[in-house]
């Protein structure tokens, strides 16, 4: 087989074959095993041309899926006229030499496709770093017989990767490389920590979850802002951060990260560690879900599995459940309820379950309500003006320089009025 450059592999406009070898440990649909891939491979796009599905009780160690196999997915290639085989799995690089003999096709696997689609839809430089990084980490032990040179340049699958003909020089230069980015990055990941640390006096909510479960469309709800949407995975890489007013008195910060899929490249997730620092560091979670999707339970399962990796506190997660409009069966209403008793059920198309979800962010950040009888001097004008803005006042009367003022106010916001002098007294404080 002829010496495969980078610029090589590629899918974009392409002829595939997708190729899901079903183990007993597996995470993929049993109901349909390729329909991820099937999106991923369209999303860096390829043309599916043909599918096939496997199941075996181990990975075979020379191909992955046996000899005969094999020679079957080279007779399909050959009838459907493939240019590229996409696996589901991951593969050892010397799998991908083995079948790229046998089918004479150059191999593809999920990983990598994952990390392609990244760098096709990185736009900041911090992303395309961070893409780079991952990218550099996975292929460096595939670098033999597979890369010529290293660049930039192409396009599509695995274009944006290292190579040079001599492998050892390849290493030398990947390993500088790595290190280049990674010190890059850590600075980035300092800032970035800073920047979040540095927000401590405003509430900060985060959207997470399953790529395509309408995080994006939820925020341009909540915000009114105009964040892009489209509908596709991983539209959104860069982390959009928003002012969300909740109430009259109440504004929090309302972020929308990247979304994740099941068996997300671990080298993806580290280097996007700087990215997700809103999701460690938020007050609240909300992790957003696809309820119409019949996966909606392993989504979730997957999205909690790196919030669990990023050592998100969980307690701080609210499960929203988006795309209600698009459920016709009723039944799936109660079977969602009985999964998920706490989830709140939105339309981020239509609006439908919006307050619902203002209402449970409020209480979250403002805490519950309070009704208060105090006393303070009139003339304690920063009291007088934050009582303004973040109570509802009942009653207020004025004896001399005293005010005594009936109001309702938030827990967190009565804990503040202590803050303001010695002249301040609370002398009841009941449930409104």
């Amino acid at each position: 087989m002829a010496e495969m450059t980078r610029e090589e592999l590629t899918v974009r406009q392409e002829r595939v074959l997708l190729v899901g070898v079903i183990l007993p440990d597996g995470t993929a649909d049993p109901r349909d095993p390729l329909g991820e891939l099937r999106s991923l491979a369209k999303t860096a796009g390829a043309k599916v041309a043909d599918e096939m599905v496997a199941k075996r009780r181990m990975p075979h160690v020379k191909c992955y899926v046996g000899a005969g196999k094999a020679e079957e997915i080279a007779q399909r290639c050959e009838q459907n006229e493939i240019d590229a085989i996409i696996f589901d799995n991951d593969l050892t690089p010397s799998q991908i030499r083995k079948l790229e003999e046998i089918t004479e096709c150059k191999v593809l696997d999920r990983s990598e496709l994952i990390l392609d689609i990244f760098a096709n839809h990185a736009q900041s430089s911090q992303s395309r770093l961070q893409v780079e990084l991952a990218q550099l980490e996975y292929t460096y032990p595939r670098l033999s017989g597979m890369w010529t040179h290293l660049d930039r340049h192409g396009g599509g699958v695995g274009t944006r990767g290292p190579g040079e003909r001599q492998i050892e020089t390849d290493r030398r230069i990947v390993q500088k490389r790595v290190g280049f980015l990674k010190s890059k990055l850590a600075d980035i990941d300092r800032r970035k920590l800073r920047e979040v640390k540095g927000r401590n006096d405003t509430f900060c909510v985060c959207l997470v979850g399953y790529t395509n479960a309408g995080k994006s469309t939820l925020m341009n709800l909540l915000t009114g802002t105009g964040t892009y949407v489209a509908d596709q995975l991983f539209a959104t890489l860069e982390t959009k951060t928003r002012r969300w007013n909740l109430s009259q008195h109440t504004d929090v910060l309302l972020s929308d990260t990247i979304g994740f899929v099941r068996d997300l490249p671990h080298h993806l997730v580290a280097s996007f560690r700087a990215t997700l620092e809103e999701a460690i560091h938020a007050d609240l979670l909300i992790h957003v879900a696809d309820a119409s999707s019949h996966r909606v339970a392993q989504q979730i399962q997957a999205v909690d599995k790196v919030l669990d990796d990023l050592g998100c506190d969980r307690s701080r997660e609210l499960l929203v459940l988006n795309k209600i409009d698009q459920i016709i069966d009723p039944t799936i209403f109660t079977i969602l309820n009985s999964e998920f008793p706490d989830a709140l059920h939105v339309s981020a198309k239509t609006g439908r379950g919006a307050d619902a979800v203002i209402q449970a962010v409020a209480k979250r950040a403002e805490g519950l309500p309070v009704r208060i009888k105090m006393e303070a001097n009139y003339r304690n004008g920063r009291l007088m003006q934050f009582i303004a803005q973040h109570a509802n006042v009942e009653q207020q009367t004025y004896n001399d320089s005293v005010t005594c003022i009936e109001a309702i106010i938030t827990a967190d916001k009565l804990e503040a009025i202590q803050y303001f002098g010695n002249d301040v007294e609370i002398l009841t404080q009941t449930a409104p």
